[in-house]
């Protein structure tokens, strides 16, 4: 090896570690979340409810596929589970039309809605990329207040994304 060669690996081997210390850390090209009726990360990031750091992250609640929680067991996450935290319900009709805001898209096997446990609405996009906005004409069934759990499948990972949204149906 050269002398020279040997001197720029030893520079790249010093300068590298200052470098990931110093240059800001890139935003999370992470995921999606519903904006409409407002879920709770939306309520999050738009100051509506007081919330911790998915207020600055709500694309970001990515578990593994078949999860039934709020928060897709991301730790940080933790506060989209309590139903006490005051979250605004939103007042829709029998028959609503989700919307999705997605930051990062993904081949997308399903998307699936489900109040009480029980499914309420799938859709199937056989591994699709959707594009920037999603919107599903989902029938909940139901009336009352109601919980929604949806569910964005991705096709290519074994992870989903995880968002309630806290309803009113009349």
């Amino acid at each position: 090896m050269s002398k020279r060669r040997f001197i720029a690996a030893l520079i790249g081997v010093l300068v590298a570690p200052l470098l990931t210390v110093v240059m800001p850390a890139g935003t999370a090209s992470a995921h999606g979340w519903i904006t409409s009726p407002a879920s709770r990360q939306e309520q999050c990031r738009a100051g509506t409810v007081s919330c911790g750091e998915i207020k600055y992250e709500p694309q970001s609640v990515e578990g593994p596929k078949g999860l039934r929680n709020c928060h897709g067991n991301v730790g940080r996450f933790a506060e989209l589970n309590n139903d006490g935290k005051g979250w605004r319900v939103q007042n829709v009709s029998r028959t609503t039309t989700f919307r999705w805001n997605l930051t990062a898209r993904h081949r997308t096997s399903t998307w699936e809605y489900y109040i009480g446990g029980a499914r309420v609405a799938s859709f199937n996009d056989g591994g699709a990329i959707p594009g920037s906005t999603v919107t599903h004409n989902v029938n909940l069934g139901r009336t009352g207040r109601q919980k929604l759990l949806a569910i964005w499948n991705i096709a290519d990972t074994a992870n989903a994304f995880y968002v309630c949204v806290d309803l009113n149906i009349s």
